[in-house]
This record gives C-alpha cells, structure tokens and sequence, in this order.
C-alpha cells in the first residue's frame, strides 16, 4: 500500500535556537520539543522529568465531592459496595485498582464484570438484579455508564445508587446518578479530560485517600495498572496521562504485581526472578509492550470466556494462583489470535469480490457467525489492508453487532451518531466504537454510513499518511543524540515516537532478507555516499520486496524510527524503517 509522507510544519527557528542553548542539546531536538508545545526551560524541565507532584487535584473534578461522600457515608454504615467495570482492558484494570484500594480499609465490597455476550456492553439490568440480590446499595461503574439513563432510573427504582466513573463522550441527558464523574462532560472543570476509565478511577482513590488520610503510596501502588490501561485504550499520552504512565512504567519495570509478573512469566519474560529457562530478560518494558504483549493478554480473557479473571489475576496475591491463571489467559490469547487471523482471512475474501464496489469510501463486513469478541481487532486488521473507516458485525441475541475503527481525521463516533435513529444502542470515541442494532436495518445502515463518509472524505484521505518529525543526516544519529531523544518516552498519542526521514542513503553491500515464513524482512545498513560518517544499521519489517533495488546500489529515501538492538550483550543503534522511497 503506498503511503503519503508529510513533512510536519518547521518549528520556529528562533524560539528553537534558544531552546538548544538553554537545555545544551541538539537543534533537532529542541525543534521535537517545540512541536510537542515546550518552549521553556521550564516547560522542558517538567516534561523530561515528570512527577507525581505535577497531577491535579482530583477535587477539581465535577462531583467528585458527591462521590467521595457517598462512599464515605457507605462505609460508615456499613453498606454492600460493587465495584463495576467493562470487560476491555480499561475496564479491567480500573475495577482492579478500585476495588483492591478499597479492600486496603473496607471489607464489604466486591467486584463485577458484565458477560460479552449475555449482557453486553455497560451497566446490565442482570447486575442490577444481583447486586439488590446480594445486598448491594452502591454501585460504582467504571469506564461505561455515561449513556445508561434507562438503566440507572431502573436500578434507582430497585433502591440501588449509582456512581458513574466514565471517559467516554456523554449523550443529550445525563444519568440521574448520585454522582457522574467524567470529565468530557462539557461543565466539568477538571484540567485534563482525555483520562482513560482506569484513570478516572485513579482519581477517585486520589481523592479517598486525600479525604480519609490514607497513605499517598496506597494510591501510587495502582499506577502499573493506570499505566497498562492508558496504553491499551489508546488515550493521549500527553499532561496528566504522561506523568501517569510514565510512573506505572517505573512501577512494572521495578516491582511488577504478581499477576502481570505470571503473565510476563508465560511468555518467556520474567521480571522478578530475571532468568526464565535459561533465558534472561533484559530490558524495560516499554509502551509498546504494554499494547502488544500485557493488553491482548488481559484482554483475552473477556474476549473468549470471562474477564472476571482478568481482574482475579490483576488483584491476585497468591503466586501460584497467579501462575496459572496467568498461563491460562496466554492460552486464551493463543485461541483469540486463531480466531482474529481466520475472520480476517474470510474478511479480506468477500472484500476481493468483484461486485463489492472498489469506489467505496467505508468497509462493512457482516457475518452472522463471527466470534463478537474479536470483531474489533479485526477491523483494525482490514485497514491496514484497505485504510477505510471499517465496521465490522455479527449477530447475536436477535441483534446486529459490531465494532468500529476509522482512519485518521475522521470521526468516526460523529458517523454512527448520524445513524442513531435506527440504532439499539452505541458508544465510543473518535477512533473506536461499538453499535448494536436490528438486522431489517443492515442495509439501510451501510448505505448511510457510507453517504456520511462520502461527504467528508477526500481521496487523499484514504491514502495513509506517514508524519515525518525532522529530517536528518546519517551522521547526526549516534548515542548522544538517542540517550536524550529516549526522554521523550513515554511515546503514545499525542507523544509519539518521533519519525525522521534522511534523504539519498545507499546501502553498504550487505543487504539480507530475515525471518521465518520466506524471509519477509529487509536487513541493512545506510551511509551517504557523499558524507562522513559510520554506516548505521536498519531493520525493514515486511519490506523485503525491496532487497534487490536496494542491492543496485541507487541512492534511496527512508523514514523511520531510532532505537537500539541488543544482542549477545552488544547494544547498537539501529533504524525502524516505516517505508522505502526510490528515487
């Protein structure tokens, strides 16, 4: 697939010139600093060394006083509390944090994850029924129930209060809750209002803790899960959400809980014990590790059976116990991963039919027997193939459901919102949402999504884009450079690992295909045949179709990220190639 290469808008010179002398670093990384909005040596100073001092008042947060009293009033009187969350990642790992905080000092609280598919997403009128069932009078959701306003006036005529913990948009009318904390509600004052579910929890234990003198380190103790469920969800690693993982990310890698250490250990990567049969792991886990390795993992649980035991093993502290939960949910991933590659596969063959229309702006797939629980990755799957906004449906219960992924620059939340009247129900974000609705509505459905899309999207938009940060010479990438660039980190959105380009590259000679399954990747090395310098090494991941231009010896272009390869106890530099341009 081609892709577009857009060189970001030049920083202003002057304000970076002043910036590399106030900081003594290169002009190339002040000008990544100047384009992430850091302008001062002070701003500077707070993003390359970020601090718990620098979270906001959780109090600044619309009823979170309503909150806190509430579940003080609860205590006292010794009331039942659930502790309620979706079954996503993010759902998970807030109910984790919430309720193994609140165990600290409240025994009469317990936890509940809806089922996928006998409740569905959200606040369920069946958890309602059982928590009365069970004695509950509190509930405490957490990243869903923004939109539940039929089933929160359901659970106040059962005698249950609600407090609502979301981060998702809210609808026209809000719950009649206790209390509703999320601060994209448009009269929430918070400062920072792209938290995660998980985050929105932290908040609330931030403020327990303030108000029921509680140790801060009881609070802190949770941030490996703030952390895990920030980089899973997607949400902006910028303000508060930086300073949030940046901190998780110290937790994991110094002293992970026993449950991430299970699933670290299932997969061949120990952390508190080092060495693992015969191998060692050595190196700090890193964003990307939390999406590609601890998310699907903890997220395979709710995707193939239960993701009770997500939270049973994210709150574990029995080791054993943890050790085999945690090599069952790897197990469990081992099956989603099956599941995902087979849907994609018969996916992308009803997309190559030929009376499928190629003009098309959007991809809807349907298939009433598809797996719901990895229908989301799927449509990740198919844009990478196509880059459209894609939904992907199956059924269940009488209904059509699905799930949602977009392209960049198009909202794809605002898209199904337009189709609201013949949907069921829907939520989400901008780049990831889930609908549900009758099957006679299928086709109605597809022809306005499409005609929403075809009104907004121009062709260059389906052209995936790759922003470049900065352009270099060979000669400017060398250890100096890379020790201050890896303070960017975290890297997510909002933050992301900075892509450079470097112009008229040859290779040394020496270019080889890697890889099992025909050697599908590109291995070499760059020099500027007219400059000074050594060559450095690059790695080209599904790009070996170019290993024989590259072999001619003609110069080349290339984007790509820096980072570092250790092997055999040598560490180098080494480029991650994004894409290869032939002059």
């Amino acid at each position: 697939m081609n892709k577009r290469w857009v060189l970001k808008k030049r920083a202003d010179s002057e304000i970076v010139a002043r910036l590399s002398e106030a900081l003594h670093i290169d002009k190339h990384l002040s000008a990544l600093l100047v384009q992430r909005g850091i302008t001062t040596f002070d701003e500077a100073k707070n993003f390359f060394r970020p601090s718990l001092e620098h979270l906001h008042d959780p109090f600044l947060m619309k009823d979170m006083d309503k909150s806190v009293e509430r579940i003080i009033k609860a205590v006292k009187k010794g009331e039942k509390i659930m502790v309620y969350g979706d079954y996503d990642v993010d759902g998970t790992t807030a109910v984790s944090l919430v309720y193994s905080f609140f165990r600290t000092f409240y025994k009469k609280v317990e936890f509940y994850i809806p089922d996928r598919y006998s409740e569905g997403y959200g606040i369920s009128y069946k958890a309602i029924d059982f928590a009365r069932k069970e004695g509950v009078s509190l509930m405490i959701t957490l990243d869903c129930g923004i939109k539940a306003v039929a089933k929160v006036d359901y659970a106040r005529q059962k005698g249950l209060d609600i407090i609502i913990g979301d981060h998702h948009r809210p609808g026209d009318q809000l719950p009649a809750a206790v209390a509703v904390l999320d601060p994209k509600q448009p009269d929430c004052e918070y400062p920072y209002d792209e938290l995660s579910g998980c985050g929105v929890g932290f908040k609330l234990i931030q403020a327990m803790a303030q108000k029921m003198n509680i140790p801060e380190e009881r609070v802190f103790s949770g941030l490996d899960l703030v952390a895990i469920s920030n980089a899973a969800d997607i949400v902006p690693l910028t303000g508060e959400n930086r300073v949030l993982t940046y901190f998780g990310l110290k937790r994991l890698n110094e002293d992970p809980r026993i449950g991430i250490d299970s699933i670290l250990k299932s997969v061949g990567m120990n952390k508190k014990n080092q060495a693992v049969d015969g191998l060692i792991y050595n190196r700090e886990l890193l964003v990307n590790d939390l999406v590609f390795l601890l998310g699907p993992r903890i997220n395979a649980a709710g995707r193939i059976e239960s993701a009770t035991d997500s939270v049973r093993l994210l709150i574990s502290n029995n080791e054993s116990y943890a050790e085999k939960l945690g090599a069952a949910i790897n197990e469990l991933n081992t099956t989603r991963r099956d599941l995902d590659s087979n849907i994609t596969k018969e996916a992308i063959e009803m997309l190559q039919d030929v009376s499928i229309d190629p003009t098309k702006k959007t991809t809807v797939v349907f298939k009433e027997s598809w797996h719901k629980g990895v229908i989301g990755i799927v449509a990740s799957r198919l844009i990478e193939n196509y880059y459209r906004p894609t939904i992907v449906l199956t059924q269940s219960d009488g209904l059509i459901s699905g799930s949602a992924r977009s392209i960049k620059n198009f909202d794809i939340y605002d898209a199904i919102d337009s189709c609201s009247d013949i949907l069921e129900h829907f939520g989400g974000h901008t780049y990831a949402a889930g609908l549900a609705f009758k099957p006679e509505y299928l086709e109605e459905f597809k022809q306005r999504f499409e005609a929403y899309a075809d009104e907004r999207l121009t062709e260059s938009m389906l052209i995936p884009e790759i922003e470049i940060d900065d352009e270099l010479f060979v000669s400017d990438i060398n250890f100096k450079f890379y020790r201050i660039l890896k303070q960017f980190a975290p890297f997510g959105p909002g933050n992301m690992s900075p892509t450079f380009r470097t112009n008229n590259v040859i290779d040394t000679g020496h270019a080889k295909l890697v890889g099992k399954n025909g050697a599908k990747h590109l291995k070499f090395s760059v020099v500027h045949p007219d400059r000074t310098g050594n060559p450095v090494p690059a790695i080209a991941f599904n790009q070996g179709h170019h290993i024989d231009k590259i072999r001619e010896g003609k110069p080349f272009s290339i984007c790509y990220h820096i980072d570092e390869n250790t092997w055999l106890g040598n560490t180098k530099l080494q480029l991650r190639i994004k894409d290869i341009r032939f002059e």
